[in-house]
């Protein structure tokens, strides 16, 4: 594999103007162009997470594919939890780009906004492995609106169903099989810090889990369970939600990342392997932003 070193941030990755790729929500990485970086070819394992156990929501794709790649290079065996069956395809490159690490996935396909399907893929993980060492709470759902009057309440309750309430039942099912030192990592964004007004809903759900976060590590350091609890926020990262949700997507991260470009997932994957890690044993309670230079202060 190759092995990148130091190259200018600015031009390590394609820039935009891509071409116009509409695609129907959640969209597939195939029909990409530029093809995203999970970090394929690149991302070298260091035996960091040797049998740990890992769940990852939305792993099929984006960010959570990456992430279930570089976790399954460090050694850890990978639960990959995905929603409809257009993502079947995404779903099964992820798990074999697993199995060629020399570990082991398995694939829960379904809604995570309902309650029982989370409590299974809780009870899938513990029968099949026995344990949860790290969940990353990655799944998102956002669309485009030009104003308020064009956000039904169904589309309101389907993003913050998605984004927030999914991530309270996991953690409410799993924490009773994670040990002390285990990891939860949720995924905000730049949104938190700078929200997009023509992504509301979105936006919104994204302030919501940076204060979850925040709230539930301390939580867990209180009840002495030894569990922590961080988040990650990226900016603008190339991935197949955005063909399907952002009109404007031939410019996608041009405009609103100083780097002029949009990240690509395997750029993003780092930071999860290393709150998951005993490197990050003092932090909890933290938001790590990765932003393309996009100031979060």
């Amino acid at each position: 594999m190759k092995n990148k070193k130091f190259e200018n941030p600015l031009k390590k990755y394609p820039q935009p103007p891509f071409p116009k790729q509409p695609q129907d929500v959640p969209g597939i990485t195939s029909k990409m162009e530029p093809r995203p970086d999970h970090g394929e070819e690149t991302y070298v394992g260091k035996g960091l997470l040797k049998d740990v156990v890992c769940i990852i929501t939305g792993g099929d794709s984006g960010i959570g594919k990456a992430v279930a790649i570089a976790m399954a290079r460090e050694g850890a065996k990978v639960v990959i939890s995905y929603k409809d069956k257009v993502e079947d395809e995404d779903a099964k490159d992820t798990a074999e780009w697993v199995n060629k690490a020399g570990s082991e996935a398995i694939l829960i396909r379904g809604d995570i906004r309902n309650e029982t399907h989370c409590m299974k893929i809780i009870d899938k993980t513990i029968a099949k492995f026995g344990k949860i060492d790290v969940l990353v709470n990655n799944a998102a759902y956002q669309m485009s609106y030009n104003g308020i009057e064009d956000i039904d309440t169904a589309e309101w309750d389907k993003t913050f169903d998605t984004n927030i309430r999914a991530m309270f039942y996991l953690i409410k099912y799993a924490k009773s099989h994670m040990k002390a030192g285990s990891s939860i990592i949720n995924t905000t964004s730049v949104n938190a810090y700078e929200p997009n007004p023509s992504l509301l809903p979105y936006a919104a759900t994204k302030g919501a889990i940076q204060n979850f976060t925040a709230s539930l590590a301390e939580m867990f350091m209180n009840d002495k369970s030894g569990i922590r609890v961080n988040a990650v926020a990226p900016g603008p990262i190339w991935t197949p939600l955005i063909p399907s949700t952002i009109p404007d997507h031939e410019n996608f991260g041009k405009e609103n990342s100083p780097m002029g470009r949009p990240g690509q997932p395997a750029e993003i994957a780092p930071i999860y392997v290393f709150l998951a890690s005993e490197a990050a044993s003092y932090i909890s309670g933290a938001t790590i932003p990765a932003t393309g230079g996009r100031i979060t202060i």
